[in-house]
């Protein structure tokens, strides 16, 4: 049996963190040299988003580490100690990383890629309503752009899609319009739902 049925049939095809069933994604716990059924654990996008710190970690979402933190798994534990950690701001997590027992050797392993001491929030790009921004979204201009170096005027109500992040400046991203790429601020768009 494959690795992922393995972990598929082990979580009862919920995701092993948060217990939803939106479509699940094998995640290799690291740092690990090997996957296996130890340090592998089977998570939703949600979940991975946060973990990965490409989403705002939301202390709401994570009030189910009270229960997975009693899992027998090594990888959930390594994960559920890992996320406590960032979230010790919050009572209920310190409460729960009191009470939480890691072996010497998942300690270390919990303690490998100093995640827990990483508490800086992310900077995430945001449109103009401060709604999170990805590569591939589409949004629609609020604002008339004068293009700089170009005869082009962005009409208010232009459809950009397919965009890309400016990776070093979270207030900028990348568009086309009329064939042109260019340069627009986070600040004069709106994300369209899709």
């Amino acid at each position: 049996m494959k690795l992922d049925e393995q972990l598929l049939e082990r979580s009862d095809n919920k995701c092993e963190l948060c217990q939803t069933g939106e479509p699940l994604k094998v995640y290799e716990v690291p740092p690990q040299s090997n996957s296996d059924l130890d340090n592998c654990i089977l998570i939703c996008d949600n979940c991975r988003a946060q973990i990965e710190r490409k989403a705002e970690l939301d202390s709401s979402h994570w009030s189910c580490l009270s229960t997975t933190m009693w899992s027998e798994i090594p990888g959930v534990q390594v994960v559920t100690w890992r996320l406590l950690h960032r979230l010790k701001q919050e009572s209920w997590a310190m409460d729960n990383l009191d009470m939480m027992y890691l072996s010497d050797e998942l300690l270390v392993w919990a303690k490998a890629t100093g995640d827990q001491d990483n508490d800086a929030p992310i900077e995430l790009h945001k449109d103009s309503n401060g709604h999170p921004l990805q590569n591939g979204d589409t949004v629609t201009l609020i604002k008339s752009l004068d293009v700089k170096g170009s005869t082009l005027n962005a009409k208010m109500g232009t459809v950009v899609k397919n965009i890309r992040l400016v990776e070093d400046n979270t207030e900028q991203i990348e568009g086309k319009i009329e064939g042109q790429v260019i340069v627009i601020l986070t600040k004069y768009v709106r994300k369209q739902n899709n």
